[in-house]
């Protein structure tokens, strides 16, 4: 469980004026994905605390919010989380930087993180509407970017995705929402590409 001072303290950085997808709507939607994989996960507290501090450092024009929010994580963690837990719960938010699963994990912990970052890109999977609300969230979130260049990266991300041989990392979520994710990807760089 995560205190309730805590809590407050993250909602108010997840409620900055400049989110618009990284939002605690994000952490909300997470954590009904939570509900669902707790029984399958092996150490959910620190999957739980990773998850609600994975963003909770968000800057577009950073480089480095993923180690950030790591470094959050850790400075907060201490009194409440044991250091094994925090070391891992900081390991999974630092893989959310290129959603990969870094090596020298045992299969435990590796089972749990490929579980997170699978809910971490669910929003991929999303009905169309949802996701075409979801590119407009992000863009809106660099709207700094101009449009040629946003189109350019954009795409460049989105299709790098789509190029894995498997977007999602868990049997479950590849079964579930492999297809749809592939679907919404293709759309939004066709979007991207067609300028539109």
């Amino acid at each position: 469980m995560i205190p309730a001072p805590i809590l407050t303290s993250l909602k108010a950085r997840y409620s900055d004026t400049k989110r618009h997808y990284h939002t605690w709507a994000h952490i909300e939607a997470l954590l009904r994905h939570f509900e669902s994989a707790k029984p399958r996960l092996h150490r959910p507290v620190p999957v739980l605390w990773a998850l609600y501090y994975h963003d909770a450092i968000y800057d577009p024009q950073a480089k480095d919010n993923e180690d950030q929010s790591a470094r959050w994580l850790e400075c907060e963690a201490p009194d409440h989380l044991s250091a094994d837990d925090i070391a891992f719960g900081a390991i999974i938010i630092r893989a959310t930087t290129r959603h990969e699963i870094p090596g020298g994990l045992n299969t435990h912990d590796t089972a749990d993180l490929a579980a997170f970052l699978d809910m971490d890109l669910s929003i991929l999977a999303a009905r169309e509407a949802d996701f075409d609300q979801y590119e407009l969230d992000v863009r809106a979130e660099y709207a700094f970017v101009p449009d040629d260049a946003f189109r350019k990266g954009r795409g460049a991300i989105l299709t790098a995705f789509l190029a894995r041989p498997r977007l999602y990392f868990t049997d479950e979520a590849h079964r579930d929402w492999e297809d749809a994710a592939r679907a919404n990807l293709a759309r939004s760089i066709a979007a991207l590409m067609g300028g539109t």
